[in-house]
C-alpha cells in the first residue's frame, strides 16, 4: 500500500489573503440578502393585498336576472372569504325553488377571479304540506296559509321558511321551547308543485320550577299568583308570561324595569323576574266656589282625598275621603282593605261612613266583606253592612221625612276592570255593581228594603290624541215608605257636574256624563263637559231631569294631574243662569 501526499501550505494561503478582501466581500453578501429580502417582503405585501373578484354563473343564461338580484358579495380579500359567500348561495337559490340546485364547478379564471358554475334545474313554485291536528289546529294554520284543510295547506316556496318560523313560535308558546319543525317525505307532484309532510319533534316540555323577583325582593307574592296568574309548576308559556308581566304595571306600586328571563337547566327552569316599587300614594284636594242664590254670597266647598297604597309590603290599601261645603254638609268616609289572606285568593275589606247635613240629620253605615279575585279583571265581594241614622231637628218640618232608623243588609258586589297604557287615563273600562237585601227598623216597624247601585265607564280611544270618555251611574232603593235620611244623595264633581256635592236626594237615580278629549302632549288635556241625569224622589213625590254643560282642563304637573272644570247646571223647569255656574280646581298628588 502506498500513500500519495498532496502538499498544501495553509501558512502560505493565508499570507496571500487580505483583511480588507475578506471584508469586502462580507459586505457584498449582507447587500445581496438585503436586496433579496426587501423583493420578497415587497413581492408578498402584494400579493397578500390583491384582492380576488368573483364571478357567479348558472346553465341557463333566461336565469343571469335573478343572480344580478341577489346583491351577491364580488370582492373579496382572500380566497377563504370568497369560498364563504360560494357556500351560502346554495340554500339562497334553495329557497327560492330551485330544490335541485348544485354548485358545478369552482375555477381559477386567472390571478386575481374565480368563476363559479352552478345548475339550478327546475324551479318549483308552491308545496302543499300535510299536518297533524295534534301538533296545529286549523285556526292556526289558516293564520299562515288561507288554503288550509283539515288536513293540509299551501304554501308558496319562498313563503315556507317564514311559515314555518311562525308555526314553531307557536309551539314555544305551547310550553315547547326546544320544539323543531321539519319537512319530510318530499315528493314532486308536478313542474311547479311539490308535497311533503311536516313533522314536529317536540323536544322536552318545559314546566315553570322557581320564580324569582329582582329588584323588588319584598314585593307581595300572592299579586303573582292571584292577580298576575304567574305561579310554579305551570307550562311555559313565553308570551302568556310577557304579557302577565305586563298585568304588574297595573297594580300601580309596582313596575317591570326589564323582560322577564328564563334560565333553562337540565332538570329546572327558573323565571326571573324584574320589579321595582313605586309610589303609589294619592292626595287629591278640591277647592270649589260659587253665588248662593238666596244670599248672593260666595260659598266655598272642600274636597280631600287620602289613599295609601302598599305602605307594608302587603299590597294593602287605606282610603280616606272627606267632603264638606259652606252649608254646613259633611261627608267623611274610611275604607280598609287587605288583599290576599294567607297567600289565597280571599280577601278583606271593611268601610266607615258619616254623613251630616247641618242641623237636619246624620247617617252612619259600617260595613264588612269579603273579597275573592278570580281573575286580575274581576273582583267579587260578600259581606254584611249596618245603617245608622239620627233626626237632629227639634220638631218636624213640612216636606221633609226625617226619622230615627237603622238598618241591616247583606251585600253582594262584583266590579270588572280593564286598564290601558295611559297615564293620564290608566282604567279604559269599569263595571261596578253592589247590591244589597235587608230590613229598616223604624219605632217599631220593620220594611224590606232592597238596594242596587251601578257605576259604568269605558273610554273609546279615536286615535293617541282624540277619545271620548262616557260613563253611567245609578242607583235604586225599593221599599214600602221612604225617608229623606237613607235616599241616595248625588251631584258635585263625581257625579253630575254644575250641581253642588250631594245637594241631590233620590230614591231613584241615573247620571250620564260625557266627555270629549283632546290630548296635547303627554302632560295636557282639553275635554268637554255634557252630563245628563234623571231621579226620582218618592218622599217628594218629584220626578226631575237635569242638565250640565261646560269645559274641563287637566295638566300633569310635578305636583301631580292639576283639574280645572267649569260647568253650568239646569233643571228642565228652569232656564240658564250664570250664576248657576260652578268652578272646581282639583289636585291629584301620588308620593
Amino acid at each position: 500500500m502506498s500513500y500519495i501526499y498532496l502538499p498544501f501550505k495553509y501558512e502560505n494561503t493565508i499570507k496571500n489573503v487580505s483583511f480588507t478582501t475578506i471584508k469586502s466581500g462580507l459586505l457584498k453578501y449582507f447587500f445581496h440578502f438585503i436586496l433579496y429580502l426587501n423583493i420578497y417582503t415587497i413581492s408578498s405585501i402584494t400579493l397578500v393585498a390583491q384582492e380576488l373578484q368573483l364571478e357567479v354563473t348558472a346553465e341557463s343564461p333566461e336565469i343571469s336576472h335573478l343572480i344580478d338580484s341577489l346583491q351577491i358579495t364580488t370582492t373579496h380579500p382572500n380566497f377563504a372569504s370568497l369560498k364563504t359567500e360560494v357556500d351560502s348561495l346554495l340554500p339562497t337559490f334553495q329557497k327560492l325553488g330551485y330544490l335541485e340546485s348544485r354548485l358545478d364547478d369552482l375555477i381559477k379564471k386567472n390571478d386575481s377571479t374565480y368563476t363559479s358554475h352552478f345548475v339550478l334545474g327546475n324551479q318549483w313554485k308552491y308545496i302543499i304540506v300535510s299536518y297533524s291536528k295534534n301538533d296545529f289546529s286549523k285556526e292556526e294554520i289558516r293564520f299562515i296559509s288561507e288554503t288550509a284543510t283539515d288536513s293540509t295547506f299551501l304554501l308558496r316556496i319562498i313563503d315556507t321558511e317564514k311559515a314555518l318560523r311562525h308555526l314553531n313560535e307557536l309551539t314555544i308558546e305551547k310550553g315547547n321551547p326546544f320544539a323543531k319543525l321539519h319537512l319530510i317525505d318530499l315528493q314532486q307532484k308536478n313542474n311547479i308543485l311539490i308535497s311533503g309532510r311536516l313533522e314536529q319533534n317536540n323536544g322536552s316540555t318545559r314546566t315553570i320550577d322557581n320564580i324569582i323577583i329582582k329588584g323588588y325582593e319584598k314585593f307581595p307574592i300572592s299579586f303573582l299568583k292571584h292577580y298576575a296568574g304567574i305561579k310554579p309548576y305551570t307550562s311555559f308559556n313565553r308570551n302568556d308570561i310577557i304579557n302577565k308581566n305586563t298585568l304588574l304595571n297595573n297594580l300601580g306600586f309596582a313596575s317591570s324595569i326589564k323582560t322577564p328571563e328564563v334560565l333553562f337547566k337540565k332538570d329546572s327552569t327558573t323565571l326571573y323576574l324584574y320589579l321595582e316599587k313605586s309610589n303609589n300614594n294619592l292626595f287629591d284636594g278640591i277647592i270649589g266656589f260659587a253665588t248662593n242664590e238666596e244670599t248672593q254670597k260666595l260659598e266655598f266647598n272642600g274636597y280631600l282625598n287620602l289613599e295609601l297604597n302598599n305602605n307594608l309590603n302587603f299590597g294593602e290599601q287605606l282610603r280616606i275621603n272627606y267632603k264638606a261645603d259652606g252649608r254646613e254638609q259633611l261627608n267623611f268616609s274610611a275604607n280598609v282593605k287587605l288583599p290576599y289572606l294567607f297567600k289565597s285568593p280571599f280577601g278583606l275589606s271593611a268601610a266607615l261612613k258619616i254623613f251630616k247635613r247641618d242641623s237636619t240629620f246624620t247617617t252612619t253605615d259600617q260595613q264588612i266583606a269579603t273579597t275573592y279575585q278570580p281573575s286580575p279583571k274581576i273582583e267579587t265581594q260578600l259581606g254584611y253592612k249596618t245603617y245608622e241614622s239620627s233626626n237632629l231637628l227639634e220638631e218636624a218640618v213640612a216636606g221633609i221625612a226625617v226619622e230615627d232608623y237603622n238598618s241591616n243588609y247583606f251585600l253582594l258586589g262584583a266590579t270588572y276592570t280593564q286598564q290601558q297604557n295611559n297615564p293620564l287615563f290608566p282604567v279604559k273600562t269599569l263595571i261596578s255593581v253592589n247590591s244589597e237585601i235587608g230590613t229598616r227598623n223604624m219605632d217599631q216597624n220593620k220594611d224590606d228594603q232592597f238596594r242596587i247601585k251601578t257605576h259604568l265607564h269605558h273610554t273609546i280611544n279615536l286615535n293617541h290624541r282624540n277619545s271620548i270618555f262616557i260613563q253611567n251611574q245609578s242607583g235604586l232603593l225599593s221599599s214600602d215608605t221612604y225617608l229623606t235620611n237613607e235616599l241616595y244623595r248625588f251631584g258635585g264633581i263625581n257625579s253630575i257636574r254644575g250641581f253642588s256635592e250631594n245637594s241631590i236626594d233620590a230614591s231613584t237615580f241615573t247620571v250620564l256624563n260625557t266627555e270629549y278629549r283632546y290630548i296635547f302632549n303627554n302632560d295636557t288635556y282639553l275635554h268637554s263637559i255634557i252630563d245628563l241625569a234623571y231621579f226620582e224622589n218618592n218622599v217628594l213625590s218629584l220626578k226631575e231631569e237635569l242638565f250640565s254643560f261646560g269645559l274641563g282642563l287637566g295638566l300633569q304637573t310635578e305636583a301631580g294631574i292639576f283639574k280645572f272644570n267649569i260647568a253650568n247646571g239646569i233643571s228642565q223647569e228652569q232656564n240658564f243662569k250664570f250664576s248657576n255656574t260652578k268652578i272646581h280646581l282639583s289636585l291629584s298628588s301620588r308620593f
